[in-house]
């Protein structure tokens, strides 16, 4: 038997929910975003080095395991 189905027999009212999701403002967010970027250019660099890395590193160790070359 749920909650519901128990509290409903026991007289007692629906429990309420008690937590609320925060509100996002995409606007804000952009503009924070775009403002760290503008202060700090070299951040995509670094970003697409470090997947480029990444992805170069798991392609060696498959090539290693498998024993490709």
């Amino acid at each position: 038997m749920g909650e519901a189905k128990r509290r409903k027999e026991l007289g007692l009212p629906p429990r309420q929910k008690t937590k609320e999701l925060p509100k996002l403002d995409k606007e804000s967010i952009q503009k924070k975003v775009r403002s760290t970027l503008y202060k700090y250019p070299i951040i995509p660099f670094l970003f697409y080095g470090a997947a480029i890395g990444a992805f170069a590193w798991g392609v060696f160790n498959v090539v290693k395991v498998y024993k490709l070359i």
